[in-house]
């Protein structure tokens, strides 16, 4: 039976992970139904969510067009709707490795490491759990690689040839974070040069938008406020 429904759903939240999918979607201008996830409801915990995502995590997709097959954690996602869709990932063999290597470095290094760094300084510490030596380590290493990406940088305007694919999507919410996560980017001139030219690109301006707002994570608006509802509101 023919349907007027977007064959992508996209449960989301406005959180580094959660606008990946969003501004994939946004820079290849194809249509999505987008579901808010609320996390202070625990909507990502509800049973019916648990059956797509089984971690109880933001995003994930449903695809209609492929009888509603569900696709969990950020960077499978990303891979998903490259293959499916022929966009932001090489059919050359090399370039399509160094793509899937550059995805692979976010999601297991920056990700991860940034993320850290964010938690002990934005919730940990906040509610009582200062622990200076965790900052240190986590701040400390996502600098580093963020060098690691200014030096992939150098010469070159996105991560992997000639045109912004899947490993700049992944990466850019979060490196672009560094605000959030305390981290210093100053000398990091071919970093802040990718980030310049991210920042202009119109489409995934307004991925960052949804669900909705979040200006504070890149150090806008009142950047206080925010950080103190971010860890009042924390829930496991």
């Amino acid at each position: 039976m023919k349907t007027d429904r977007p064959d992508i759903l996209l449960y989301t939240a406005p959180t580094m992970n959660g606008w990946k999918p969003l501004i994939f979607l946004h820079e290849a201008d194809l249509p999505y139904e987008l579901v808010p996830v609320d996390f202070s409801k625990k909507e990502q915990k509800a049973p019916d969510y648990l059956t797509l995502n089984p971690n109880g995590r933001i995003p994930t997709i449903v695809d209609r067009g492929n009888n509603d097959f569900a696709v969990f954690e950020s960077g499978a996602i990303l891979l998903y709707l490259a293959e499916k869709y022929d966009r932001f990932l090489s059919h050359d063999p090399k370039e399509r490795s160094e793509t899937i290597q550059w995805l692979m470095f976010q999601m297991g290094g920056i990700g991860p490491m940034m993320g850290q760094a964010m938690f002990f300084q934005r919730i940990a510490r906040p509610n009582g759990h200062d622990d200076p030596y965790a900052i240190k380590r986590y701040v400390d290493e996502s600098r580093r690689l963020l060098e690691v990406l200014d030096s992939r940088l150098n010469g070159r305007d996105w991560l992997v040839g000639d045109a912004m694919s899947i490993a700049d999507i992944a990466t850019y919410p979060w490196a672009r974070s560094h605000f959030w996560a305390g981290v210093d980017v100053s000398g990091l001139d071919h970093l802040n040069a990718w980030f310049a030219r991210i920042d202009a690109r119109p489409a995934t301006q307004a991925a960052l938008q949804l669900p909705k707002p979040r200006p504070s994570v890149f150090g806008a608006g009142d950047t206080e406020a925010a950080a103190a509802a971010n860890a009042a509101n924390y829930k496991e």
